[in-house]
């Protein structure tokens, strides 16, 4: 007499149907899972939605409370304002070439940076690791950084807004240990053998493995750049030069002066006045965020491969 015996499935079992009652506790933490991440979902994407919905209603809706899911009273006169201010569009000029210029130099440094911490042979590599993590938990603060961008020269120009910050040191980590990982030290040998130098080796086999890596980079210093705008209120005194953040800062700010000293005229003035503060207020922060939004679903693929770099170690 012959036994049947089931011949194992790719994943190692013998290839029979679990039983419903153990299927229970998978189907259970399926459920559980898709209802935390829908209600997580929820919780970030319908604030930017009620901005949208915001800017484009009556205030004196979204103060009662009538505004949930479609705009009340529609109205451009928010965005009119905005986009018929020259000032605004000078700052998005301003805040593009300071996040490109940036950017730029962000990633080279950090690529180089972590490329040369990864170097086994680099001497003193660790003192040097360790003098720069602790720049993590301690800074020199607000005065000795103006008085070396003062000392420097670069007060009111482009400089002092892209180079103090140009290196993160958490994005100097993650450089390290990807071309730890993703650069033996047998590749390089093998590249000196054929005559490759160190700069060759790093532009010619290095960078083009890195592109996730500079995908990532990227797309964290664009978003840290752009909104940046407390070194420019530091740095800079020129409102011509001002980038994005720090005029529309300005405008709320005006806006709100503006509104406080119509108390004292007619109530209609001052009615309108804060009508259209509130609606500027939203305005400004669909205006802001616009172009990284719809950067985000053309770069989402890469970036969440560029996100597990050094979650696995091989």
């Amino acid at each position: 007499m012959t036994s049947t015996v089931a011949s194992p499935a790719p994943d190692g079992t013998t290839g029979q149907r679990r039983p419903f009652a153990n299927r229970v506790p998978d189907r259970a933490f399926n459920v559980l899972s898709v209802v935390t991440l829908s209600i997580a979902a929820l919780a970030i994407l319908y604030p930017l939605y009620f901005i949208v919905i915001a800017s484009v209603s009556d205030p004196g809706a979204v103060v009662g409370g009538r505004v949930w899911l479609l705009p009340q009273g529609f109205t451009l006169d928010g965005y009119e304002r905005i986009l018929g201010d020259a000032a605004i569009w000078r700052g998005f000029a301003n805040s593009v070439l300071y996040t490109t210029v940036a950017t730029a130099i962000s990633v080279s440094l950090t690529l180089a940076g972590g490329y040369v911490l990864s170097r086994r042979d680099l001497p003193g590599r660790r003192t040097i690791t360790f003098f720069l993590v602790i720049t993590l938990f301690f800074d020199g603060g607000i005065i000795p950084r103006y008085l070396v961008v003062q000392d420097l020269g670069m007060l009111n120009t482009m400089w002092a807004v892209v180079l103090p910050g140009a290196v993160a040191i958490w994005n100097l980590i993650i450089a390290r240990s990807f071309f730890e990982m993703t650069l033996p030290d047998e590749l390089r040998e093998a590249a000196q053998l054929d005559g490759a130098g160190d700069f060759r080796f790093f532009f010619t086999m290095a960078v083009p493995l890195a592109k996730s890596l500079i995908i990532l980079l990227t797309m964290i210093y664009t978003v840290w750049n752009w909104n940046a705008f407390f070194e420019a209120l530091i740095y800079l005194n020129d409102p011509d030069k001002y980038p994005l953040q720090l005029v529309l800062r300005n405008i709320l700010i005006q806006s709100d002066i503006a509104s406080t000293g119509n108390l004292t005229g007619d109530l209609e003035s001052y009615a309108e006045t804060q009508r259209i503060g509130e609606l500027i207020k939203y305005g400004m922060i669909v205006f802001s965020t616009l172009p990284l939004l719809a950067a985000v679903p053309f770069l989402q693929k890469r970036f969440q491969k560029g996100a597990l770099l050094g979650a696995v170690k091989n």
